[in-house]
């Protein structure tokens, strides 16, 4: 661990680095580290985790994959850079696969394939592993916790090795007080990891909330997922990283219906356009004519359609449309139409389509436009939204464009995962707004998927 640095945005004093040790010798060690840092006379006061227990589950499966196979020599980190999606169009490109450089089905499979033909001593690879100490600096210096860090690892089962360290984020203020948070890392093969459920839900520190990022898609089936997960105070996921999102948000579906505190955090990445979708009908003479609305379009990043499937959840959650039907287009859009009944027995049309484009930001799916219109010619309610001036004209090519309102999203500042974290440490609970547009959208895809 030699090549780990904290984060750079945050300056921090650490009372041990990353030390390994039995898993039997956790706690020991931990309190080791306290006395340690009690007896430091750079710092007067030092307290530890005082704020939740977080627990991460980061297989981080591909940057595995590639670095085995010589397409990624950077640090194993689990943070979707620009140097794993290079190597992810590296390896496309050699395999013949579709040039995306993200993370799809069909790369996923071949990259394993393409593993379990290495001889067994070369399914390995040589990259530091700083998985479990790359928690987000400033979010630390908020919310000091303690962090535990499960990652799978490849090759032969030779159990679980864990490391501890704790790392105090550097106020700037007249308090020489430091509040620091501690990190303790269990690695192991996903079978062997498997086995320390009840070790985990040990380590957590009780009277706190406890949260549990599960970075992969949801298993309810699989035991550690159920010790973990479902005994949590909230589970927080990211849909943004699916393979086959319309599968995975059923099961999200089914965690919520069995009352799990549910974050999806690629929900929280639609706020802007819901809050300038909402705010385009603020004015009574819009507002009246939202009834109106019986054509709309979603234009989404191709490759996901997590966020554009929940943002139509969303809108017809708000306006009680009643889902009638489906329809699959396809064409170079991979064309949606799904169909409501609204007030007055309205058909209201709802047509999804996947943009391909050329600089794909750090989230797959993203939405890039937003259509309400409607067939009444006279209606007051034709709106545009837009993340940028090829989404707008795109939507404005749509028709109506001159009685339309447009206006352009101004996303969040960062969507990485990490960094919408730090909202739900502070808001965790039942998100009803969230469960009520998740419904809705679980009904359409299962619909599709009866199709």
């Amino acid at each position: 661990m030699d090549k780990y640095k904290p984060p750079a945005a945050t300056s921090t004093l650490a009372l041990q680095k990353p030390k390994d040790i039995s898993p039997d010798e956790i706690e020991a060690e931990l309190q080791n580290i306290w006395k340690t840092g009690e007896d430091d006379s750079n710092a007067s006061v030092v307290a530890r985790a005082t704020t939740f227990t977080i627990v991460i589950y980061e297989p981080e499966e591909i940057q595995q994959l590639l670095a085995t196979l010589g397409f990624y020599k950077n640090d194993i980190d689990g943070l979707q850079r620009s140097e794993t999606r290079e190597a992810i169009l590296a390896a496309q490109k050699e395999y013949n696969l579709r040039l995306t450089a993200r993370v799809d089905n069909p790369t996923l499979a071949r990259l394993r394939a393409e593993v379990r033909k290495l001889p067994a001593e070369k399914r390995q690879f040589k990259n530091a592993d700083v998985r479990g100490f790359n928690f987000d600096g400033p979010l630390a210096a908020q919310n000091p916790g303690r962090v535990i860090t499960l990652c799978p690892t490849f090759g032969e089962d030779e159990g679980v090795t864990a490391q501890v360290s704790a790392y105090c984020p550097v106020q700037k203020s007249s308090s020489n007080s430091l509040v620091c948070s501690e990190y303790i890392t269990l690695r192991g093969t996903k079978e062997s990891l498997e086995k320390v459920g009840d070790l985990v839900n040990s380590l957590v520190v009780a009277g706190l909330p406890k949260f549990v990022w599960w970075k992969g898609t949801p298993n309810p089936e699989q035991m550690l997922f159920q010790k973990l997960a479902l005994n949590s105070s909230c589970l927080i996921l990211d849909s943004s990283y699916y393979g086959d999102a319309g599968a995975e948000i059923i099961k999200i579906q089914k965690l919520v219906d069995e009352r799990t505190n549910i974050a999806d955090l690629n929900w929280y990445r639609l706020a802007p356009w819901q809050e300038l979708a909402a705010a385009a009908f603020d004015p009574p003479e819009r507002r009246i004519a939202l009834k109106d609305v019986d054509r709309v379009g979603v234009d989404y990043e191709k490759g996901n359609p997590a966020q554009a499937l929940m943002f139509l959840g969303w809108l017809a959650s708000r306006m009680d449309w009643k889902l009638k039907g489906y329809e699959y287009e396809g064409g170079d859009y991979d064309i949606e139409r799904v169909y409501f009944i609204g007030e007055g027995d309205r058909t209201i049309e709802a047509e999804l389509a996947g943009v391909p484009v050329i600089d794909q930001g750090e989230v797959m799916g993203d939405l890039t436009g937003v259509r309400l219109q409607s067939t009444n010619p006279h209606a007051n309610c034709n709106t545009i939204l837009c993340s940028e001036t090829v989404g707008c004209m795109r939507m404005e090519s749509g028709g109506s464009a001159q009685s339309s309102l447009v206006k352009e999203v101004t996303s969040l500042s960062d969507q990485r995962s990490d960094l919408l974290l730090g909202q739900q440490l502070q808001r965790w609970g039942e998100d009803v707004l969230f469960e009520e547009s998740l419904a809705v959208t679980s009904e359409i895809l299962e619909t599709i998927a009866r199709h």
